[in-house]
């Protein structure tokens, strides 16, 4: 699917480490190599980079992708290092004072995101990926599976652009410009794809889980979240705020389970699965 450049490491420092690979900055200071864990497939690195060239050609703020690399046991690929860049995670652990200032900042950068229409014959719609992903996999029960793909089939499609991971920890700032990174799963679709996973990682993440990964705690986390809806919404009304927040739960359910086979290659417990299912509607009734 692509042609991969050998790199040497000793070349590079390491830089970041995420849930599912690792950042590491060349020494002369220009570019910046993401490598996959091992154990993921080289196509998955270039789909990524696909994607991420298609995202940038697009005009959306993120890091100009240059090549696929490997270290001869990892694959991914080597972008436009943003020097004295942080993410949005690294400023609210480091300077907790902002919190309303970059859940606000952040609001509107997905006001902005998601006010783009998306190049559709070059990115996926969400829903069809999600569709496959049902129907070519036996990731959950099958009872899971039939209320996902009804739900799926009542989702409306949209052009409008969706990260696929929107969070704190995707967003950056080098003071003058503010970019989105890992855009892999960039697609389109309706907004609530975006948003639902925000709500997760607001209420449901484990502490440890959110120190090593975002360097906060899940109550700034939870404070970030009940500063960020309103604004993105542009409300601040109860009602409008619970009733959308509500609509987000069957997306949830239906986008959980691709995302864990994505970043783990494995199934959720049956015991999570058991809780999350209650969130997909059980009938036809439509999305919400």
């Amino acid at each position: 699917m692509g042609t991969y450049e050998k790199i040497n490491l000793e070349d590079y420092i390491q830089t970041g480490e995420g849930g599912t690979a690792q950042a590491y900055t060349r020494k002369d200071g220009k570019t910046l190599a993401k490598l996959y864990n091992s154990g993921f497939e080289a196509d998955r690195a270039a789909g990524e980079f696909l994607t991420a060239r298609t995202v940038f050609e697009m005009g959306i703020p993120t890091p100009e992708p240059y090549r696929l690399v490997s270290d001869g046991e990892r694959f991914g690929a080597e972008y436009e290092l943003i020097k004295n860049k942080r993410s949005f995670a690294r400023i609210l652990s480091e300077e907790p004072e902002r919190l309303e200032e970059i859940s606000l900042t952040f609001a509107r950068a997905a006001r902005e995101l998601h006010a783009h229409k998306a190049d559709t014959a070059r990115l996926h719609s969400y829903k069809e990926v999600l569709t496959q992903f049902y129907r070519d996999k036996n990731f959950v029960p099958e009872e899971y599976k039939r209320r996902a793909l009804a739900f799926l089939e009542k989702v409306p499609e949209a052009d409008t652009c969706l990260h696929g991971d929107l969070q704190i920890g995707n967003i950056i700032t080098d003071g003058n410009r503010t970019l989105w990174i890992d855009v892999g799963e960039f697609s389109h679709g309706v907004p609530e794809w975006d948003i639902s996973i925000l709500w997760t990682m607001a209420h449901n993440m484990k502490a440890d889980r959110s120190v090593k990964l975002f360097h906060i705690t899940p109550e700034t986390f939870n404070k970030h979240w009940n500063i960020f809806l309103p604004a993105y919404l542009a409300t601040k009304d109860p009602g409008e705020l619970e009733a959308f927040t509500k609509r987000l739960f069957p997306f949830y359910a239906a986008k959980v389970p691709y995302v864990f086979d994505m970043a783990y290659h494995t199934s959720l417990p049956d015991e999570a699965l058991q809780k999350i299912i209650q969130m997909l509607p059980n009938t036809s009734s439509g999305v919400g």
